[in-house]
């Protein structure tokens, strides 16, 4: 149909060519009838047929545009969000394995202390268990001696006088003896030596 338009808009533009002149420069009332003519149906045409399609799919590209920026902002948003909150997962992480360190370093501290305490608890137990052996070893062996020098003061007192001393006699030679012994300098000096 616009093809008609146009051949029917040519033909008298066609005869000004014959006579020698263009038709497009000198203009024709009839040709630029019909040159409006078909502008404003190929206008009507578009309108109705072109433009609406055009703004469907313009109004359809942008509304996916938008539709597109509103998604990356909010995912921009949520990853935003995410890095915050794994952050804070992290700070929290931090204090916590700080906290445990700390609990774990007071726990050694308090552990070598209750073992530097049962050690000198054992240590002391120990050292007052071999004074106390020490004493009855010292009171052994005093009382062996002093049995010793009353068997050699008896002996000694036989030999030199011949003859047989009696119970009596013998107690009476032996504590005489034993108190020119001095046994608290003795024990005194045997203990020392224990320290």
């Amino acid at each position: 149909m616009v093809e008609l338009f146009v051949l029917a808009a040519a033909a008298p533009g066609a005869e000004a060519a014959e006579e020698g002149g263009s038709f497009l420069v000198t203009p024709d009332i009839g040709l630029m009838i019909w040159t409006l003519l078909v502008f404003f149906l190929s206008m009507l045409l578009l309108r109705k047929l072109a433009f609406p399609r055009i703004a469907a799919a313009l109004d359809q590209r942008q509304k996916a545009i938008e539709d597109s920026i509103d998604h990356a902002e909010r995912v921009r948003v949520e990853a935003d969000q995410l890095i915050a909150e794994y952050r804070q997962r992290l700070t929290d992480a931090r204090a916590q394995a700080d906290e445990i360190v700390a609990r774990a370093r007071k726990t050694a501290e308090q552990n070598e202390a209750d073992a530097m305490v049962q050690a000198r608890a054992k240590h002391d137990e120990l050292m007052e268990q071999t004074r106390h052996e020490i004493q009855i070893e010292t009171q052994r062996a005093l009382q062996q001696i002093r049995q010793e020098v009353a068997d050699m003061t008896v002996l000694a007192t036989q030999k030199v006088t011949r003859k047989t001393l009696d119970a009596n006699d013998q107690r009476r030679l032996v504590e005489e003896a034993l108190g020119e012994l001095d046994f608290a300098a003795l024990s005194a000096s045997t203990r020392g030596g224990a320290h």
